[in-house]
């Protein structure tokens, strides 16, 4: 007996504008308030332009003239474009980390595209947490969609030279404590460093993330270095929106493709990039919202044997404005692609192979973008760590780390939480040397709450003056992708769970070991466990509200620091009628 052919399923849209009765005469007739003619009702697809403009938010101060590029492409292919916002996450004024909204903007994105009249997508994406919320929001309901970045600032010009958001600002602050510099001189370089619209011009994680947008396939190719204010960025979002349409057309919806293959080249890119460790959490959170497995093995088993090839702040030199003139993120794919380090094959947003589009990039500064064969650092990928004092895992940037200090063993500070720091760092009499290792307590994803970028943390003034520049430090906290130093991150299980990091005590011996990828607590099993039947989990910061909703819900960094009722997808379905 033949098969009976399965029946197309009809654009969402559909199901509300093509109803001829009075709940489609309620649809229609209150969104023609704002002049829409009846011909866009004709079955062309609706696209969602998913915006995330806020002044709040200087990184996206800018999305409002991206969002009418956006419009202009979707009309251009027959489309019917409706802008909405979402929750808009910035790094520069949130409070008190970003990284504790990322989920709530995720499901603010998810519920928002499922419950409205939309067939595909326009993410507009820009600074570092909106990035992943977007793409974890979007990535639950399954439509078809394209991410669109907001590209990243002119270079900062300072007295004759460059300076990069975030990775000056790290070492300009640390002249100013170290009396190096005076506070005029401070603020100065403020008006100097950011001059133009746009996030980080570091491979900071908004930069990172723009760059793995593109190297997932869930970007236009081009997606990661154009500037903010180059026209060019205008003309993506354009060909975004065109290309959307189509899309919808096509039915290629995210989860095909954001395969695993489209993964781990992104894993691969980020080492190649010299990127962000946030990128690590942000992947998984956004891979375990599809059902993809990827996990830390991933990101050590794929990113070894995979160079830095990227000159750029924090691990270098230049500017992603020298970055996109060099040739930009094709060429790095070229690079790899060319190494055997590039599933060539894995589908991208515009239809081709992530090789169809990059198989043929040029590079026209080799300063900036090293060949693969003659890399600017060697064997940089991320390294994921295993030992007592990190049963689940902990990371560290190798591209950005002191070599000598890879292998390092010392007597542990400790500081029970980020305050604690601040009230003992900069005290003359703290017994602390640069063979120590300084660790932060409690400032994991459920101890802050969510995770700050503070395991960066600075070093004593006192040895600031003696010319040491770099310590090993351990937290569960992250860092700024813009940061730079020995800097072991996201211990797992975090101690404000219970894990072993909240059992070490100032002058214990810790040992570390990036080659061997170890991280040990040098002390003995016995005196572990006396000290864990003594621990008591702190108490929740906050017992009302998201805070309470975060604390109870969110998992470890190792597993993506999403929400446990957030994890697969649920698909596009039709919300019941309430009519």
């Amino acid at each position: 007996m033949a098969k009976k052919a399965k029946k197309s399923i009809p654009q969402r849209s559909i199901q509300w504008f093509g109803r001829q009765d009075i709940y489609g005469f309620l649809y229609r007739s209150w969104v023609k308030n704002r002049g829409v003619p009846q011909d866009q009702f004709d079955g062309r697809p609706v696209i969602g332009i998913c915006n995330t403009y806020s002044e709040l938010v200087p990184c996206n101060s800018h999305f409002r003239t991206i969002a009418e590029h956006v419009r202009a492409g979707v009309l251009e292919a027959g489309g019917f474009p409706v802008e909405f916002p979402v929750m808009s996450l910035g790094e520069t004024l949130l409070r008190p980390t970003a990284m504790l909204y990322r989920n709530l903007a995720s499901m603010d994105v998810e519920e928002s595209i499922r419950a409205n009249p939309l067939d595909g997508v326009i993410l507009l994406v820009g600074c570092d947490k909106t990035t992943p919320a977007l793409l974890m929001g979007a990535a639950s309901v399954d439509l078809p969609t394209i991410a669109v970045s907001g590209g990243p600032m002119l270079s900062g010009k300072y007295r004759g030279k460059d300076i990069g958001s975030g990775t000056n600002t790290w070492s300009m602050s640390e002249d100013l404590r170290a009396g190096r510099i005076t506070l005029e001189d401070f603020h100065e370089a403020e008006s100097c460093m950011h001059r133009s619209h746009g996030h980080c011009m570091t491979m900071g994680t908004a930069s990172t993330m723009a760059s793995m947008v593109e190297s997932l396939g869930i970007g236009m190719p081009g997606n990661a270095a154009i500037p903010a204010v180059d026209a060019r960025r205008n003309v993506l979002a354009r060909m975004a929106g065109r290309r959307v349409v189509d899309m919808v057309k096509e039915k290629l919806v995210m989860s095909k493709v954001l395969t695993r293959q489209n993964f781990l080249n992104a894993i691969r890119t980020n080492a190649a990039i010299g990127g962000s460790t946030n990128a690590v959490i942000h992947l998984i959170a956004v891979a375990r919202r599809l059902g993809v497995k990827l996990d830390l093995e991933d990101w050590d088993r794929y990113g070894r044997g995979v160079h830095t090839l990227v000159n750029l702040m924090p691990s270098g030199k230049y500017l992603m404005e020298d970055f996109y003139y060099a040739g930009g993120l094709p060429a790095v794919l070229r690079e790899l692609g060319r190494a055997g380090k590039l599933h060539k094959d894995a589908l991208t947003v515009n239809g081709k192979t992530i090789w169809e589009n990059n198989r043929d990039a040029p590079c026209w500064n080799r300063n900036v973008i090293h060949a693969f064969a003659k890399p600017f650092k060697k064997n940089t990928g991320i390294a994921v760590l295993r030992g007592n004092l990190c049963p689940d895992g902990a990371i560290i940037k190798p591209s950005a780390a002191t070599p000598k200090l890879m292998k390092h063993r010392g007597r542990a500070v400790v500081f029970r939480s980020i305050e604690e720091f601040h009230r003992r760092i900069d005290d003359p009499k703290l017994k602390i040397d640069a063979n120590s290792v300084m660790v932060l307590q409690n400032c994991g994803p459920k101890g802050y709450p969510g995770m700050a970028e503070v395991g960066n943390m600075p070093l004593p003034p006192r040895l600031l003056k003696r010319g040491i520049t770099d310590m090993v430090r351990i937290s569960d906290a992250r860092m700024s992708g813009t940061a730079y130093g020995t800097v072991v991150l996201h211990v797992a299980p975090e101690a404000a769970a219970g894990g072993t990091l909240a059992l070490v005590r100032e002058g214990d011996e810790i040992e570390l070991d990036v080659a061997k990828r170890r991280l040990e607590l040098l002390v003995d099993e016995a005196e572990l466990a006396r000290r864990r039947a003594r621990w008591k989990p702190p108490a929740a910061p906050l017992d009302r509200g998201y805070w309470k909703l975060y604390h109870d819900h969110v998992v470890q960094a190792n597993e993506g620091a999403d929400l446990d009722f957030l994890v697969g997808k649920s698909g596009p379905f039709v919300p019941r009628d309430n009519h």
